[in-house]
């Protein structure tokens, strides 16, 4: 890139004539030539995005947001933030679904079957150690009621007063430590999340991987993983009852995201049910009929499996960066670098 810079500058000079000698004012310019390379463009976003991290840490999303739009689709910028070439929205038929390699069943009926496993493990663990206590000590059949009325006491209060977070803290850690299947999937399952969400316009500010991480993060027990957004607009459009078509089809996509990566990698999903959970109770919210609700839910699902599949080398760098807890300045950059103008 060149750029060009003039300068004007007012001078005297000396003209002489037979016999005498003049002073002329002249006028004169000089031209600055300025060249910008690629490196200075890139290092351009770079600040900005270590800037996007700092607004986000202190919680101005407003400013965050407002540096990314400075610089949304242009060359060593933000091009591909809110860029994504999508579907034309209409009613899509389960067939045509079927015809791009999607099963509804497999993708919008997730079942935990890892996290289900380890609870009945640490069942059937906890049974067997009663009894191998029992035999070993000598414990009392008394004993034993008063320390099973005590545990029930103490998982009665995790799920009152907790919501069941620290057993869910618990199982969701045992599954990240001895299931290497558990952690990667969870970790696809956010990357999901982050790059639909920013292909379609939606800042990230923040992630999780974990319950641990979560609670560590910002204190939460009931958490085991997730993406939070920059999502001001949507909670203004919310509040004032009336959600444009365009935000409503934004976080339909992103809501499908976690489970349509599941379905893409693994063929079918485990995680997510709270995800379509809450889609389905903001449909229902805006008072969707079900033919209503089943169209935006097939448009959604279909326009993000797509994005997915297009993007997949993008996807799974993410994903790699999100393991290695990158910021979401470094995510970002990981996402305009991996991504071609002509793959949109």
């Amino acid at each position: 890139m060149v750029g060009l810079g003039l300068k004007h500058h007012v001078g005297v000079a000396l003209t002489s004539f037979p016999g005498q000698l003049k002073l002329v004012a002249c006028e004169f310019r000089v031209v600055r030539v300025q060249c910008f390379s690629e490196s200075n463009v890139g290092l351009s976003r770079h600040q900005v995005l270590e800037n996007v991290d700092k607004e986000l840490a202190k919680g101005d999303d407003r400013a965050a947001l407002s540096l990314v739009k400075n610089l949304q689709g242009k060359p060593g910028g933000f091009q591909f933030f809110g860029a994504a070439r999508q579907l034309p929205q209409r009613l899509y038929t389960l067939d045509e679904l079927r015809l791009n390699g999607i099963e509804t069943l497999s993708l919008l009926s997730p079942v935990d079957t890892t996290l289900g496993s380890i609870e009945r493990n640490l069942q059937i663990a906890a049974i067997v150690g009663g009894l191998a206590a029992w035999n070993a000590f000598g414990i009392s059949p008394q004993q034993i009621f008063y320390i099973s009325l005590g545990l029930l006491f103490l998982w009665t209060l995790d799920l009152v007063s907790f919501g069941g977070g620290i057993g869910g803290l618990v199982v969701d850690t045992i599954g990240h430590t001895f299931s290497q299947k558990y952690h990667n999937r969870v970790i696809q399952h956010e990357a999901g999340h982050f790059l639909i969400a920013y292909l379609v316009g939606i800042l990230p500010k923040g992630y999780t991987i974990s319950s641990l991480d979560a609670l560590q993060k910002g204190g939460s027990l009931n958490i085991q993983a997730g993406t939070a957004f920059v999502d001001f607009e949507f909670q203004e459009e919310v509040d004032t009852g009336k959600l444009s078509a365009t935000t409503l089809n934004k976080f339909s996509c992103i809501a499908l995201a976690g489970v349509s990566t599941e379905y893409l990698i693994y063929g079918f999903a485990e995680g997510g049910l709270d995800d379509i959970r809450k889609l389905d109770l903001l449909l229902k919210g805006l008072g969707f009929t079900q033919k209503k609700a089943d169209s935006q839910v097939r448009w959604s699902l279909l326009n993000t499996v797509l994005l997915l599949r297009r993007h997949e080398a993008a996807r799974a760098k993410l994903a790699e960066a999100l393991s290695m807890g990158k910021s979401v300045g470094s995510c970002i950059d990981i996402i305009e670098n991996s991504i071609d103008v002509s793959d949109l």
